[in-house]
C-alpha cells in the first residue's frame, strides 16, 4: 500500500532510500517470489534531530524526490544527512488514511 512507507537499509543500519513503493525491486522475478531474494522493511518514523539538522531542513527547498514520493525525510537524505535505522518486531499502527483511523478506533474500543 502506498500509505505504508518502505525503507532500504545498508550494512551500517543507514537508510539508503524511503519509498511508498515496494523497494528494492527484484528484477526478473514475479512479486510472489521476492521474499526469497531480499528483505523488505516497513518504515516506522521515530526521529531525533539535532537543532542544526532541523535548521538545515527548513532552509532547504522541497526536493524533487520529496515532492515525488511525498516523504519529507527524502529532503535531508538527498542533502547527505544520514538516517540510522533499527529493526523491531513490533507492528506499529500508522494512521495515514481514513481506513487506518477506523482500524485504530476499532482496536482501541476493544481495550
Amino acid at each position: 500500500s502506498p500509505s505504508v512507507v518502505k525503507v532500504v537499509i545498508g550494512e551500517n543500519h543507514q537508510a539508503l532510500y524511503f519509498s511508498r513503493n515496494a523497494i528494492p525491486y527484484v528484477r526478473d522475478y514475479p512479486i510472489e517470489k521476492w521474499l526469497q531474494f531480499t528483505d523488505f522493511y516497513k518504515h516506522i518514523g521515530i526521529y531525533a534531530y539535532k537543532n542544526e539538522i532541523l535548521n538545515q531542513f527548513v532552509s532547504l527547498p522541497i526536493s524533487k524526490l520529496e515532492k515525488t514520493e511525498k516523504l519529507e525525510q527524502l529532503r535531508l537524505l538527498e542533502a547527505g544527512v544520514e538516517y540510522l535505522c533499527y529493526e523491531t518486531n513490533i507492528d506499529m499502527l500508522s494512521i495515514d488514511t481514513t481506513a487506518d483511523l477506523e482500524e485504530a478506533r476499532r482496536r482501541f474500543s476493544q481495550k
